[in-house]
Formats: C-alpha cells, structure tokens, sequence
C-alpha cells in the first residue's frame, strides 16, 4: 500500500477529554521520527459534546452509539480535508466503552467512510486485534513514545506521561534498539476526566481552566487516601482504565465546596501517576507531560510535590508538541499497520505477544 521509505502520515485523535478531534503529520518510516509536518486542532461543540458524553459506556447498535458516530466521522472529514501531500492517514476514532477483559473495546467511528470521503488509505480500529489476543488494547502510544526518545537524543531511560481523560505513563530505555524491548507501559489512573466532569457538573465549564479553581482549595485528605485504595492501584502493569472506571470519585468529593472537591481530584491524578512511578524497572530523571492536563498548574504542582527525585515538565522543554503527541502516535501507528510490524507487546499491553493490529481501508 505505501511507497518503501519516508512517508508523510496524518495522524487524527479524539480524545477521552471530549474536547475535540487533534490532527497532525509526520515523516517517518514507521521506525524512526524524520520530522514533524502541520497541525490543526477541530474543537467539538456543546451540542456534539452532549452527543458523544450520552454515548459514553455504550456498545455498537446501543443508543446513541451512530449519532456519535456520525459527530465524530463528520468531525473528522471536515478536519483532514484540510491537509495535503498526505501518503496515509491513521484515524483512532472515539472510545466510547473500553472493557478488555469483558465486552472488548469501542472506538466509534468508521475508518472505510474515511477513506472514501477523502481519497486516501485510512488505518483505524486499532485496538480489537490487541484486545482479542488477550491484550488491554491501551495504552498504545509507547512504540511512539520510544521512537520520540531516541529523536530527541535521549540516552539513559525516561518517562513520557500523558495526561488526557485517562492519564497513562510509558516507561522508555532509549538505548535499547527494539520497542517491543525497550518499554513499559501502563494506564496510572484518572486525570482530567473527573476534573472535568465536576466542572460541567457544578459550573457548566469544560474544565478547570489552567488549574484555577483547584489552586484556591485544599485536599480533603481523608478523601483522597480512601480513592488510593481502589483496587486498580494494586494491579501490576500493563493495566488499563475506561475513562468512567472512578466516578464514584465524583460521589465522594460531593459534600466538599468547589475548590476544595477540585483541588482533592487534581491530587488524586497525581497520586495515581506517583503510585504508578513504583512500578518503572529502572529510576528515571526526567518525566515528560504531554495532553492537556500539563497546561493545569496546579496538577503540574501536585506532581513536582509528588515526584521530588524527578524532573517533571512538559515535553516542549525538550522540543515536542504535547497538544499533538496522540495524533501524531496514530500517524507513526499507521505506518507501522501498513508495513506489517507491531504496535503492542507484553509489556505494553500485556497481550501475550507483540502484535500489529488495525484495519486498513482503501478509498
């Protein structure tokens, strides 16, 4: 399907966030990262937000499942028309219900109406395969992750972490030459997604913007050691969450004032990804913030506070784009799907070995 060599893929997310569909190109050859192409960012409205957030939890032919499929097909469309000198596109579409271990996963959106709309060969449902071989399906920017390590010259081991709806934290060797090798991987817990369902809850807001409202509250403690004892947190990696897995957090921050139940949440991410960092085989140095939740000041301090020994800062300080890390994931994914080579193993997945999953739709 794709020409041998560098090629330009067009990488499309949807995150758990709901906020909106990313999009972004890159150069590579599947193995390495050559370079970094356009962007473009399609915010979803009130209107479409409703749509996917009343879909959530829901499994094909359920309720309100091809409503939100046509949101987030449509959405799309609209978006990637807008790019040229495109080779192959990976499109992740939107999970709406993630249940390895019982029902599978759903990522609604349909790849082959891509495809025709745009003229040009879309990689989508990249999670099933994974998921049917005893995998978790998630997390699966890792193989990414690493290659971005050894773009940007790293040499002793580092973390990425990605903080969406779900945070999820990769663990890279950059010295070892293989992925499938060279990471660990592992969904830490909830990030934005209570934060910014207490939001829409109480203030009508999306979000609590730059961390403000949870900088002028306190941790209710009591709250947040019981939220720690969540069985999830004992489970070994690789491990991964539904973006709803912890909304009886939202049940036990009821009772507290808005910054005070703001604040407890926001710790509770951090907390996550702390108790996460026991997990790395090796120490790391330096943990790199990607997803919208590293523009959150107040989560960005809540991990310096949490992490003493590491260095945490967002991955533009080492030349990346954290707005568009996922998207681009999906583009290097693409090529990988279309070459024929993995994009999970054992140790990010947990699927019994490394496996190339996806679809691949021609116009």
């Amino acid at each position: 399907m794709l020409k041998a060599g560098p090629v330009w893929a067009l990488g499309a997310m949807s995150g758990t966030s709901l906020d909106g569909v990313d999009a972004a190109m890159i150069l590579t050859d599947g193995e390495r990262v050559l370079d970094f192409g356009p962007t473009a960012y399609r915010p979803y409205s009130e209107a479409e937000q409703a749509t996917l957030r009343a879909a959530l939890g829901r499994w094909p032919g359920e309720a309100g499942v091809a409503a939100a499929a046509e949101v987030v097909e449509n959405a799309h469309a609209e978006l990637l028309s807008g790019f040229s000198g495109v080779d192959v596109i990976g499109f992740h579409g939107q999970t709406l219900a993630h249940d390895p271990r019982g029902r599978g996963t759903h990522q609604a959106g349909n790849g082959a109406l891509l495809a025709g709309a745009l003229g040009l060969p879309v990689v989508w449902d990249f999670r099933s395969t994974d998921v049917q071989l005893g995998g978790q399906g998630a997390p699966l920017v890792p193989f990414f992750h690493h290659a971005l390590a050894r773009q940007i010259g790293a040499e002793v081991p580092l973390a990425f972490l990605n903080l969406g709806g779900v945070g999820n934290v990769t663990w890279v060797d950059p010295a070892v030459a293989a992925p499938e090798a060279a990471c660990l991987a592992f969904d830490t817990g909830p990030a934005n997604a209570p934060i910014n369902d207490l939001m829409q809850q109480r203030l009508g807001l999306a979000t609590d913007q730059a961390g403000a409202l949870a900088a002028s509250g306190h941790v209710d403690r009591a709250v947040l050691e019981q939220a720690m004892q969540h069985p999830y947190f004992f489970k070994m990696p690789p491990k991964s969450l539904d973006r709803n897995a912890f909304q009886s957090i939202l049940e036990a921050v009821s009772y507290l004032p808005d910054a005070d139940a703001a604040r407890t949440l926001t710790a509770f991410a951090a907390a996550a990804v702390a108790q996460g960092s026991q997990h790395f085989p090796t120490v790391v140095s330096d943990l790199l913030v990607c997803g919208g939740g590293r523009h959150n000041a107040t989560l960005m301090a809540e991990l310096a506070l949490r992490l003493p020994a590491i260095s945490v800062r967002p991955v533009e300080e080492v030349g990346l784009d954290g707005d568009m890390m996922e998207a681009q994931a999906f583009a290097y994914l693409a090529v990988r799907v279309a070459r024929g080579w993995p994009t999970s193993c054992p140790r990010t997945t947990g699927v019994a070995a490394a496996v190339g999953g996806g679809k691949i739709s021609e116009p």
